[in-house]
């Protein structure tokens, strides 16, 4: 081997999320050699959201108060973390390289992906301008600042659903706007919103621009899906939750992934690259949900530790696509 196998890492684990963190709990008691990368606050959108009732063993918990258990448990299991930005990562055929803003080098037998999502955004006028000044895609970090005012929440899943409930809790009137004549949230949130006489459902609409001034959003401009007219619906804060948008940037060319940008990859949550896994908001999967996310962090470890033993055991290489061997 080019690199000194003493020098390298068992395992490096991108991204501090639920599928991150229980990979490194996971790895940690399978005695790898590991490290996890992570520039943020541990817990990924987890940390972000206020209420969470579907995460067995957890009848009611907060957002961050689940993240912290995460990464207590995590760090009782003596996992190794490293607050940096991970820039890229080079596949190799005797370790993967993971490439730090710094300049640092990682070399590793195996790599987790965990990197998460972004929230999608609208793309309409105004989005951009008033992002920051009454646009937000964050409920319990922004909420606050719209105590007594009028909000409009956009979206029909059951993150719209969630955050139209807690806003609900700080304002006296918001709006649920939706593309659709049926919310796609689960039905028991679908029941909540609809006995809440704080929040109001705008069918079958959607936003097409957000209107303000230099104190910030002034108005939402609608477009009825069925009629095709316009309305301005006043309102001080705009709240986007349309879904999210993997974070793919890091992920190696090479490695596949679906038309929307989803990495593709097995049982063991494996590329097709081996030893690079992918977990969480940044694979292709039915459900994106933490229990989820978690599940799949410990797939992915299980089967790093297999793919790291047998590759010492055999003194093999990783054998890479056709189109990366002339790294």
């Amino acid at each position: 081997m080019s690199e000194k196998e003493s020098d390298a890492y068992d395992l490096v684990i991108i991204g501090g999320g639920p599928g991150g963190l229980t990979a490194g709990i996971y790895a940690m008691r399978a005695a790898m050699k590991t490290v996890l990368v992570e520039m943020g606050a541990f817990g990924g959108q987890m940390v972000m959201t206020d209420e969470v009732e579907n995460y067995p063993g957890f009848e009611h918990i907060n957002g961050a108060e689940l993240s912290m258990k995460f990464s207590q448990h995590a760090q009782a299991c003596g996992l190794e973390t490293i607050s940096k930005q991970a820039v890229a990562v080079d596949p190799g055929i005797h370790f993967h390289t993971v490439r730090l803003s710094d300049g640092e080098e990682l070399k590793a037998h195996s790599v987790i992906l965990a990197v998460g999502g972004s929230p999608r955004k609208l793309g309409i006028p105004g989005e951009e301008a008033y992002h920051g000044k009454g646009v937000s895609y964050c409920a319990v970090c922004d909420g606050f600042f719209f105590r007594g005012k009028t909000v409009v929440v956009v979206g029909g899943g059951d993150t719209a659903a969630e955050e139209a409930l807690y806003l609900a809790k700080l304002t006296p009137k918001v709006y649920l706007v939706h593309r659709r004549d049926e919310l796609r949230a689960s039905k028991i949130l679908q029941q909540r919103v609809k006995d809440d006489c704080n929040i109001e459902i705008v069918w079958n609409a959607v936003p097409v621009e957000i209107k303000g001034d230099e104190q910030g959003v002034r108005a939402v401009t609608l477009k009825d899906t069925q009629t095709g007219e316009q309305r301005d619906l006043a309102a001080e804060g705009v709240f986007i939750f349309i879904g999210f948008e993997p974070n793919n940037d890091l992920v190696p060319a090479g490695v596949k992934m679906n038309a929307q940008g989803y990495v593709i990859a097995d049982e063991k949550c494996e590329t097709n690259i081996p030893g690079i896994f992918a977990v969480g908001d940044l694979k292709e999967k039915y459900a994106r949900q933490i229990v989820v996310a978690a599940g799949e962090g410990c797939l992915a470890a299980l089967g790093a530790a297999h793919y790291v033993e047998t590759k010492k055991a055999t003194g093999g290489v990783c054998e890479l696509p056709p189109e990366l061997m002339t790294q």
